[in-house]
């Protein structure tokens, strides 16, 4: 019998957790080097990432590479949570903060929970994301923006069932390897979309 949701969201969660402490910053260098091959991100792109938490892999070395490549970069934040609404803003900047609408991203770094090989994520389960790049459904190509999950290899599972309101992602890069489009780009072709 397949795993219910919570249950391979409470194992994934372990999983991640898991991952010794000295092989962190390894995998985190591994998944920057794995986009960069890709050449992500670009000159100048707008990138939304996340701060991670309980055991997600960390985007600093991506992020601090984009800034370098005069990247402006933009951090979640929920603005409603009974209504599942956040806006992406500005990192680090003092007073007001003006957002960007998730259409006029180029790249999303997603966080997630959990993935398989065809692009579909388990998130934490409030649909955040799902809700606000829903738009990404309708097109039959993507060109903005890229919504790219990064984690650690344990968190791949081999199939589970996505549902109705799932927004596949671009592709997802791990320590050892890129899915879905990434992987066309990476020459593994391991990937559905």
């Amino acid at each position: 019998m397949a795993e219910d949701r919570p249950t391979l969201r409470r194992r994934l969660r372990a999983a991640r957790r898991a991952v010794p402490a000295a092989d962190r910053p390894r995998a985190a260098a591994a998944v920057d080097r794995a986009l960069a091959r890709l050449g992500l991100p670009k000159p100048g792109m707008r990138i939304a990432a996340f701060e991670p938490y309980d055991g997600e892999i960390d985007p600093a070395a991506i992020l601090a590479r984009a800034r370098a490549l005069g990247c402006r970069i933009y951090l979640p934040e929920i603005t409603h949570m009974r209504r599942r609404r956040l806006r992406f803003v500005p990192e680090s900047r003092p007073g007001p903060r003006e957002a960007v609408s998730p259409r006029w991203l180029d790249l999303v770094l997603v966080p997630l929970v959990g993935f398989d090989a065809r692009g579909y994520r388990l998130g934490v389960g409030g649909g955040f994301y799902d809700r606000h790049f829903a738009f990404l459904r309708h097109r039959r190509t993507w060109r903005r923006p890229l919504l790219l999950g990064v984690a650690f290899e344990v968190q791949r599972l081999d199939h589970f069932a996505e549902e109705e309101h799932d927004v596949p992602l671009w592709g997802v890069v791990t320590e050892k390897r890129a899915y879905g489009r990434a992987a066309e780009l990476a020459g593994c072709g391991n990937g559905r979309r």
